[in-house]
């Protein structure tokens, strides 16, 4: 009997250990908890206040403006996993949406510096996203090969590029007479009843979270953001996973620059400032540790449209642009004084 009677009995504790209902969920979605729950709460706190805040309209406009940080942040994410950060994404936005609208059909500057040449509009674009993805590369091989900290190095490409932006455009902006159909549906078209913004960014959520949560290159992230020394040691090519976490946050810098100048209808040199702010907020805010290992590209979608929601709840109820700033250097000291509170918990 006892043969029998003791798999039974194991049985049935491994079935009431096992985490089922509410505990399964806080397990595998205990990240994004907390920002979904806050979400909700500023969600139906502005529909309160304004009835226009629960229009389709109005998502379907969070959404668009959402998605030009969004894409950003996706990147930023896998680059704080690690352990970085990235000062400069803001340039990287600028200069490649200057050159790629330099290079489409019908583009007109005052600038002497002007390339003038008419490519393809897929070729200028993939332009566009080389030079993002090669400011991102040497940010990436700086880092990873002089042990600079990244917040140096970054800081002294934002400035880099900042400047090389002015030189090509000599200030002036790039506008478009006419601009292309191609282009123009970058950043003004539709899919299904969907901005294309959105479309692209929902391309990126997917693919970011296909390589965080289902590749060897996701998994070394994790592990470099929890011991990079360890990981070294375990065989991790630590440098190579740097420069390509770098290189992929420059290209969708790139992407959000292109996909602003379709939108808006030209290519300014002064684009981008101060965006690291809201992206590394956006990123942090959704419970990504600014120390690297914990995180995910899910809460970061949430944090970034919790910026989105405050900017546009605070745009309807007439709040002036300025107090914005207030209240998300507000929510980033809350967020980054919540992560080190927990990071202290966890070291007892």
């Amino acid at each position: 009997m006892e043969q029998y009677g003791a798999p039974a009995r194991d049985g049935a504790a491994g079935r009431l250990t096992a985490p089922t209902g509410l505990s399964y969920v806080i397990g595998k979605f205990g990240d994004q908890l907390v920002p979904a729950i806050f979400l909700v709460i500023l969600t139906t706190g502005l529909s309160l206040v304004s009835p226009n805040f629960l229009s389709v309209g109005n998502f379907l406009d969070i959404a668009r403006v959402v998605s030009i940080i969004g894409i950003m942040a996706v990147g930023m994410t896998i680059v704080i996993l690690t352990g970085g950060i990235d000062l400069s994404v803001g340039s990287t936005f600028a200069f490649a949406a200057v050159v790629t609208a330099s290079l489409i059909p019908g583009s007109f500057s005052d600038a002497p510096t002007l390339v003038g040449a008419d490519l393809p509009v897929p070729v200028a674009i993939l332009v566009g996203l080389a030079i993002g993805a090669g400011i991102g590369f040497v940010n990436g091989a700086i880092i990873a090969k002089s042990r600079v900290e990244p917040f140096i190095v970054t800081l002294a490409t934002m400035a880099f590029v900042r400047g090389l932006t002015y030189l090509f455009t000599g200030g002036f902006p790039t506008i478009f007479r006419p601009m292309p159909a191609e282009f123009e549906w970058v950043g003004q078209g539709y899919v299904m009843g969907l901005p294309t913004p959105v479309v692209f960014f929902a391309l990126v959520i997917v693919m970011g979270v296909w390589l965080t949560r289902r590749t060897t290159f996701g998994r070394s992230v994790y592990a470099i953001g929890g011991n990079e020394e360890a990981s070294r040691l375990s065989g991790i090519k630590v440098h190579w996973i740097k420069i390509q976490a770098y290189t992929l946050m420059g290209m969708l810098a790139a992407l959000s620059g292109i996909i602003l100048s379709s939108r808006v209808g030209a290519a300014q040199p002064t684009a981008g400032l101060t965006y690291e702010l809201d992206v590394i907020a956006g990123v942090v805010i959704g419970g990504t540790s600014l120390m690297g290992g914990r995180g995910s590209i899910l809460s970061t979608v949430l944090g970034v449209f919790i910026l989105g929601v405050i900017s546009n709840g605070l745009n309807i109820v007439g709040v002036p642009t300025y107090y914005q700033y207030v209240v998300k250097g507000l929510l980033l000291i809350f967020a980054v004084g919540l992560d080190a509170h927990l990071r202290k918990q966890q070291r007892h």
